[in-house]
């Protein structure tokens, strides 16, 4: 074959191609090791002496001429396949920024605000206290006594140094009593910790703890605190009970239900179409606390309840299972925004 139309054939295959790959299928096609070019000079050997210098000059050439006309080619894909992609990324400053998505308060948070806002609207304190405690606050100070279910090792998570994880906010108002002399207001909001888990319960939960003392302090305004709270709470005007129960730490004690706040007392799948919910335990301080707080019994009496923020954050939001606070997932938390 004639060396300028081979020449011709590859410069026409050149200017044809469309990207790199097809480039260089060429290339090959013409300058590999088995490419026309290529043949031409190992064919060389065929010719006779005194023509093999003029034709391999003549295909030497024709191999820089292809070669010059191949790289033009790839510089112009190059630069083809550089502004496309440029201008699949390229932005549209005109368009609208994206909003950042903001972030909200976790329900329990929101709950525990609205509880401790009603409590400061009636002139209680919030105070906090340490959530590693000692046996003594924990449970001494409060009348608990050794052989207590709620000392063993199956509910409470012990230290080695003897030291615990609080099961209640209450060591905090044991050191408010020995801190402060009466009258006293005060609820202690915070994390609390035992073993249990399930649908209603978790090895952390959040406690809120009141405690009152004065003079004169009965029963009658327990009950008038309770009942205050509870339907500022729900906004609603719910009915309340009383049912006589037991805790070391208060005589009288007692159990408070509040009607379903979901069913209004009618019965439904979330209070077992009883009509009412437990939400609280409260009582009168026991005499023995107060006397090992520094608190004459003789003279100042008081009540103190203590209810989950998170069961309350559960009725008042409608959530079925206490573990979707704790999952993190944001599709759930989004809706409390």
């Amino acid at each position: 074959m004639d060396i300028d139309e081979i020449l011709n054939q590859a410069q026409t295959a050149v200017d044809a191609a469309v990207d790199l790959r097809s480039l260089d299928e060429i290339r090959v096609t013409y300058l590999g090791k088995k490419g026309e070019l290529t043949s031409l000079l190992k064919g060389l050997g065929r010719l006779d002496p005194e023509q093999r210098p003029k034709v391999g000059a003549l295909i030497n050439a024709a191999k820089v001429k292809f070669q010059t006309t191949l790289d033009a080619r790839k510089t112009l894909l190059e630069q083809q396949q550089l502004s496309a992609a440029i201008n699949a990324d390229a932005v549209d400053i005109t368009l609208p920024g994206r909003s950042p998505t903001l972030g909200g308060l976790h329900p329990v948070t929101q709950a525990l605000h609205r509880i401790e806002e009603i409590f400061l609207g009636a002139g209680y304190e919030v105070v906090a206290g340490p959530e590693i405690e000692n046996d003594y606050y924990n449970f001494e100070a409060l009348n608990i006594p050794s052989h207590h279910p709620a000392r063993a090792m199956h509910d409470t998570f012990y230290f080695s140094d003897g030291t615990l994880l609080r099961t209640h906010t209450s060591p905090s108002q044991v050191r408010t009593m020995e801190q402060q002399q009466p009258p006293i207001r005060v609820i202690c909001p915070g994390r609390v910790y035992r073993r249990d888990s399930d649908l209603t319960h978790s090895p952390m939960f959040h406690q809120v703890e009141g405690l009152v003392i004065d003079k004169g302090i009965s029963f009658a305004d327990l009950k008038g605190t309770v009942i205050d709270f509870l339907q500022r709470f729900f906004e609603k005007d719910l009915q309340v009970r009383f049912r006589p129960s037991y805790f070391p730490f208060t005589e009288p004690s007692a159990e408070v239900d509040v009607q379903c706040v979901h069913c209004l007392g009618d019965g439904c799948r979330v209070c077992s179409q009883t009509g009412w919910l437990e939400v609280m335990g409260c009582g009168l301080v026991h005499p023995n606390v107060l006397n090992m707080s520094g608190i004459d019994s003789e003279v100042y009496s008081g009540f103190a309840f203590g209810f989950g923020g998170d069961r309350l954050a559960m009725m008042l939001y409608e959530v079925d299972d206490l573990r979707l606070f704790f999952e993190n997932d944001v599709r759930f938390l989004q809706q409390f925004n």
